[in-house]
């Protein structure tokens, strides 16, 4: 469960970095790819990822989240687990198409007073992303697992003091990754 995984959260100055692949979309044909909607197995792949971000105190403060219509209504959908919560969201078209390096000069950008910020992306970026920044002392299974890619609806946490303008390469403690049972 990923409370036990994750543990008591931000306190004395650690960033938590939640990568999190978008839910189920409907599969590729009609539409322009960045158009596709949730399917509805994914709408509740959502509703789920939520819960269980709000039930491991992975609330965020900033989230950052692909322009594609199957990641804002990943976000949206997940958003209303979370209790009364603002975070700041931040939808952005670099996310969409972005490399490991694109999210990562995001993640630098974010103000030091955040301490728990959510990315709402794509494969193969998430998992590289999360494999990218594991350190010594990251989870070996959830390391294993990051390093091939990882379904919809799949969350990786990071944790680390590092202030967020210096995260890069083995910065951060890969703790979890977990998807939500169906």
């Amino acid at each position: 469960m990923a409370s036990d995984a994750v543990g008591s959260g931000a306190a004395g100055g650690t960033h938590r970095l939640v990568l999190l692949r978008h839910a189920k979309a409907e599969p590729a044909g009609g539409v322009d790819d960045v158009l596709r909607p949730l399917a509805l197995n994914g709408r509740r792949q959502a509703g789920r990822v939520g819960a269980a971000l709000a039930h491991s105190s992975l609330v965020p403060e900033l989230v950052l989240c692909s322009s594609a219509l199957r990641t804002r209504q990943t976000w949206d959908l997940l958003s209303a687990h979370l209790g009364d919560v603002a975070p700041e969201v931040v939808v952005t078209d670099t996310l969409y198409a972005a490399g490991v390096r694109d999210v990562l000069d995001m993640v630098r950008g974010a103000d030091s007073r955040v301490r728990t910020l959510l990315v709402v992306g794509h494969e193969p970026t998430m998992a590289a992303t999360a494999a990218h920044l594991a350190g010594p002392g990251s989870d070996s299974g959830a390391l294993a697992q990051v390093r091939v890619g990882v379904p919809t609806a799949t969350y990786s946490v990071l944790e680390s003091s590092t202030p967020w303008g210096e995260w890069d390469g083995a910065v951060a403690n890969l703790s979890y990754v977990g998807r939500p049972s169906s």
